[in-house]
């Protein structure tokens, strides 16, 4: 399976398993995603969620060798892949339950973004996390949404425009990692503090990220929407077929 759901105690787990890909996902897995986040909300006996990835990495992002085949002129095609990512990513902020990210490895793209949307984020010093979507010729529109609140204007601006990726240290200094831990404790760690909050008072939990969801909710609505139009006029261009194109064929020698 390539995406996994265990308990441990009053947690969740929900793996990505796709280590050889870098947990790059597709289309599916991200249904599948959802499922699993619906069906941990909908338990009365989770408390809280984690999420992780199996190997080295906690998600590469979107497999490039999927989206390399977009037709520019199928515009539902293009809008139903993001809609994908705008249910997904309202499935974690939907959550009445705390969430915490296991930020095991590179957490890049939309993984990188996935990453932020969880409440508390623990890595390690190896661990590597950014946007480098421009690299692939894809402007980075849901990704400024999800760093804005994080980083400001400033490093919103550096993150979307120079795809760079930043390295455990420099990621809990800029408030992307809630914390650093030895590499072979993240996911122990992550499960022990979800642990902690899932022992809180549940009522209280719930109407706070109630809050917090009310914040968010219409700037992903429009975040959604203007990637609809930007990612159309790129396509358009043949950019990012282009991007992708030279990049998978660079990974196949």
């Amino acid at each position: 399976m390539s995406v996994l759901l265990d308990r441990d105690g009053p947690v969740a787990v929900i793996t990505l398993n796709r280590p050889e890909k870098l947990n790059a996902w597709t289309a599916g897995m991200r249904e599948r995603l959802i499922e699993l986040l619906r069906e941990a909300g909908a338990d009365p006996q989770v408390g809280a969620v984690v999420l992780t990835g199996a190997g080295r990495a906690f998600c590469a992002g979107q497999d490039l060798g999927e989206t390399a085949g977009i037709d520019p002129d199928d515009h539902a095609a293009s809008d139903a892949w993001i809609d994908g990512f705008d249910r997904l990513y309202r499935a974690v902020l939907d959550l009445d339950k705390p969430v915490v990210a296991a930020v095991n490895g590179v957490a890049a793209g939309s993984g990188f973004q996935f990453a932020l949307l969880a409440d508390l984020r623990i890595g390690h010093a190896g661990t590597r996390m950014g946007q480098p979507e421009v690299l692939s010729g894809i402007p980075s529109i849901t990704g400024i949404w999800a760093m804005w609140s994080v980083l400001g204007r400033a490093k919103t601006t550096e993150f979307a425009l120079t795809g760079r990726l930043v390295y455990g240290a420099e990621a809990e200094r800029l408030g992307l990692l809630t914390r650093l831990v030895a590499e072979h404790d993240v996911l122990a760690s992550a499960v022990a503090q979800a642990k902690e909050l899932a022992a809180l008072p549940s009522g209280a939990v719930a109407l706070t990220k109630g809050r917090l969801r009310e914040l968010e909710r219409d700037a992903l609505a429009d975040s959604v929407a203007a990637a609809k139009k930007v990612h159309a006029a790129a396509y358009a261009t043949g950019e990012p077929q282009r991007e992708m194109a030279r990049f998978l064929k660079g990974r196949a020698k």
